[in-house]
C-alpha cells in the first residue's frame, strides 16, 4: 500500500504506477522489490518424559476380530439424586485396526 507524497491519501495501482484518490497526483513505478522472508529457525524441542506405553492384552476387537488390544482404565466418581457412586471402566483400542470400546 502506497501513500501520496502531496496529501498523504491511499494511492491506487495502475498500469504504470500509483495514482492518488484524493488529489489525482501521479507516482511513476520505477522497478519492484522483492523480499524473500525466510521462515524463523525453530528450537530444539526436548523430550522430558514419553508417555507411558499401555499394557497389551487377550481382548477381542468386535470391529475386525483381532485378538490383541491396548487396555487403559479409568475411575468414574459422582453423586447424582444424593446417590453416590464410584466404578471403574476399562477402554481398549484394537492394535490391528485402532478401533476403540469400553466395558464397565
Amino acid at each position: 500500500m502506497k501513500f501520496c507524497e502531496k496529501c498523504g491519501s491511499y494511492m491506487r495501482a495502475t498500469s504504470k504506477g500509483f495514482v492518488c484518490s484524493k488529489c489525482g497526483h501521479i507516482m511513476l513505478e520505477e522497478g519492484t522489490e522483492v523480499k524473500t522472508i525466510e521462515p524463523p529457525v525453530s528450537s530444539p524441542i526436548d523430550v522430558i518424559d514419553k508417555e507411558p506405553e499401555l499394557p497389551k492384552v487377550n481382548e477381542t476387537c468386535p470391529k475386525c476380530g483381532n485378538t490383541e488390544a491396548f487396555r487403559a482404565t479409568s475411575f468414574i466418581s459422582g453423586e447424582h439424586a444424593g446417590v453416590r457412586q464410584e466404578r471403574s471402566m476399562e477402554h481398549f483400542t484394537c492394535t490391528k485396526c485402532g478401533h476403540s470400546w469400553t466395558k464397565d
